[in-house]
């Protein structure tokens, strides 16, 4: 982070493209544990199950995924570190993220609002008599981030993704969107 940002009402947009395509890259390498760090420690990473942008409160809508800090922790562990037959073998990810934006207001808390779009191509390797793997899928959806400049660096305070396919049958998400 440049040195002359020091709250989220300075952030650029460049600065933003420069967190979300590390972000991106973190997941494509599958460097799960370098992306939890890229959050701050109250961060929520969220696929709300409705597409209605204005949803402010997943207490009251079901969710595909709420994680808090805890919940993400143990999403990244149980992916990496346990044998999770739904990741053996692993998914293989490419993260597009565009149309990146920087809201001129501030969120009440002042962290910075940034929009864009993701499109997420996934493969899992597999035979052909294997249903769902050595197919390839895509996800694209909308994305609302919260970040917040914290000692030097720019974090996720919030992750919130709006996939274009979520009211429908969604198998096997055991991969980090």
């Amino acid at each position: 982070m440049s040195e002359a940002v020091r709250n989220a009402t300075e952030l650029s947009v460049e600065q933003a493209q420069s967190l979300l395509y590390r972000e991106a890259r973190l997941l494509d390498e599958r460097r799960y544990e370098e992306w939890l760090e890229l959050f701050t420690s109250d961060g929520l990473y969220w696929i709300p199950i409705h597409h209605d942008g204005g949803i402010a409160d997943p207490s009251s809508s079901v969710s595909i995924v709420y994680d808090d800090s805890e919940r993400r922790s143990e999403r990244v562990f149980r992916t990496l570190h346990t044998p999770v037959l739904d990741q053996s073998p692993p998914s293989r990810t490419i993260h597009v993220v565009s149309n990146i934006e920087v809201d001129d207001e501030p969120v009440p808390n002042g962290d910075a609002r940034v929009h864009c779009v993701q499109v997420i191509a996934e493969m899992r390797p597999g035979g052909p008599r294997q249903v769902g793997l050595g197919e390839p899928r895509t996800f694209a959806g909308r994305c609302e981030y919260h970040v917040r400049a914290t000692d030097g660096s720019l974090l996720i305070s919030l992750k919130k993704l709006f996939l274009l396919d979520s009211d429908r049958p969604l198998y096997n998400l055991t991969f980090i969107l």
